[in-house]
């Protein structure tokens, strides 16, 4: 798992790090089951999030909200092209096998 994981698990607790959307290519946060995976030129989010209607729902939804807020925030204030350029798919390489 990257190093600056954030994890909200039943709770909405943040780590002191924060998610800075687009620093980085290793930054994860993660609410219930739902991750937000930081990367200079995308963020990928994977999985879900049911949100409850309790305390812990509350703080995971706020928590969501901020994530998001954070991202418009970084698009708001850059110059930004009109698409990403996707990288070129590799051909696939023979590797040694580890194993053997």
């Amino acid at each position: 798992m990257p190093k600056d994981t954030q994890r909200a698990s039943g709770g909405a607790t943040e780590d002191p790090k924060a998610f800075t959307p687009f620093a980085d290519d290793a930054g994860v946060r993660t609410i219930g089951s739902l991750s937000f995976e930081n990367g200079t030129d995308r963020i990928a989010l994977h999985g879900s999030l049911d949100i409850t209607r309790d305390r812990t729902g509350l703080e995971q939804a706020r928590l969501l909200r901020k994530t998001l807020d954070a991202i418009v925030k970084t698009l708001e204030a850059s110059d930004l092209p009109e698409a990403v350029a996707e990288a070129p798919d590799a051909p696939p390489r023979s590797v040694k096998n580890p194993f053997a």
